[in-house]
């Protein structure tokens, strides 16, 4: 027994994008990725800490560079909020500079869908 399965194509082409709308969908997503990033650093640096990385790469630089009257503190200069400060700095960043280039290209689509037609998209029905 066979069944016989049709399908019904439409092409659509994408003429215009709405850049509020695509602001607010890249601001969602690249919040999402600040969090990672922060959540990322911050288990970074306590296995950094954990393992004793910042231990032993302050005597190497002790030995190597330092003197008995400068030593160099590793664990002074990448105490954890800090580097937790400038993660959320950098998350805050991205934040901002992906939701305005995707705005802004956004616009650029836009300008540009008359010389190209946008984008083509190919929606399939399947009928049974």
């Amino acid at each position: 027994m066979s069944v016989d399965v049709q399908s019904r194509h439409a092409r659509l082409f994408i003429s215009r994008v709405d850049p509020w709308s695509v602001a607010k969908a890249a601001f969602m997503m690249s919040l999402g990725v600040a969090v990672i990033i922060v959540v990322a650093i911050s288990a970074l640096w306590f296995v950094l800490d954990f393992t004793g990385v910042f231990v032993t790469v302050t005597r190497n630089l002790n030995e190597v560079v330092g003197s008995a009257a400068s030593n160099v503190d590793l664990m002074n200069l990448l105490d954890f909020t800090r580097v937790l400060g400038i993660a959320v700095i950098i998350g805050a960043l991205e934040v901002i500079l992906v939701s305005l280039l995707a705005a802004i290209f956004a616009v650029m689509y836009n300008l540009t869908v008359g010389l190209t037609g946008g984008v083509e998209v190919v929606l399939t029905d399947v009928i049974n």
